[in-house]
């Protein structure tokens, strides 16, 4: 009896592994395909593209295809657009949208309920429907520059930086992240931390924050993808090659002379900053995602 448990343990085992091996290969395929690819002429991948060949490094390799991204295309800026765009708007957001929470997790006010309310039902509005309506808006903002050695007023915030992050730094869904966990901390370190004398600001920054490393990244890499992939807002308010991102770049891109290997690397090369910050914070955002199972 005991043996036969104990094969059909193994039994369970073993087919839990091949089916997590076959979600890997299903997950993985695309990524493999894209990197591989990068790497050939368009007639050899055309030609490996029905066989297993399609993600092997087989045939002709070169680095012709990454040498003609460059060639093609500034991607060299748009890279360092997108990175200083992407880091300012997740750092902003994860201050701002965390002390958001903050206030409506630990503290209490007058109207607290009503706020809540209002951002929840936010998650419900895609971004396309109020697009438009702040495109209009920041077409007429003012915006003081430094020109030629001098500040100037600039009535509009289009093609710029600050067009790209601040319409995006508070965002509903990242709010109640933070509120759910931040809620379901003890009230305790709280009420202790108040008797020795310490303000609301204080307790979120020494106590609140050092306890919530699981959220702070999993909202930064929900955060980072966001802005990293922003591809519609950026083409509505940027015209301008010098502030640019990497995702409108790639519009530019395919409408040069391009072969699929160009196109490959291309993508290839956008890809490798989100798998990196995801590499990076993936602990945590296993631990988050973890805990959120447990308490629910």
């Amino acid at each position: 009896m005991v043996s036969r448990l104990h094969f059909n343990n193994r039994y369970q085992r073993l087919l839990m592994y091949a089916l997590m091996l076959f979600l890997a290969y299903i997950f993985a395929f695309p990524l493999l395909f894209m990197l591989v690819s990068s790497f050939k002429p368009e007639t050899q991948i055309f030609k490996d593209l029905y066989s297993l060949r399609a993600i092997l490094p087989s045939g002709e390799l070169s680095l012709d295809n990454y040498h003609a991204v460059f060639e093609k295309s500034n991607i060299v800026r748009f890279f360092y657009n997108s990175l200083f765009i992407t880091g300012v708007s997740v750092l902003l957001g994860l201050l701002i949208n965390s002390m958001a929470a903050f206030a409506l997790a630990r503290l209490r006010w007058k109207g607290q309920a009503w706020i809540l309310t209002g951002i929840i039902a936010l998650l419900i509005v895609p971004f396309e429907a109020i697009v438009i309506p702040l495109l209009m808006l920041v077409a007429k903002l003012p915006w003081i520059e430094w020109q030629d050695g001098q500040f100037i007023l600039v009535q509009s915030w289009l093609n710029s930086y600050h067009v790209q992050i601040l319409p995006g730094m508070a965002n509903a869904f990242s709010i109640f992240l933070f509120y759910q966990f931040f809620k379901d901390i003890p009230k305790d370190f709280d009420e202790a931390a108040a008797v020795d004398g310490a303000t609301p600001l204080q307790i979120y920054w020494w106590i609140i924050v050092p306890i919530s490393k699981p959220v702070f990244a999993t909202v930064a890499i929900l955060q980072f993808l966001t802005n990293w992939n922003q591809y519609l807002w950026p083409i509505m308010v940027v015209q301008s090659e010098d502030v640019r991102p990497v995702m409108v770049g790639i519009q530019q891109f395919f409408g040069v002379n391009t072969s699929w290997g160009e196109v490959m690397a291309y993508a290839t090369l956008i890809t490798l900053p989100v798998l990196a910050v995801f590499l990076f914070f993936q602990r945590r955002f296993v631990q988050s995602m973890a805990g959120a199972g447990i308490k629910g």
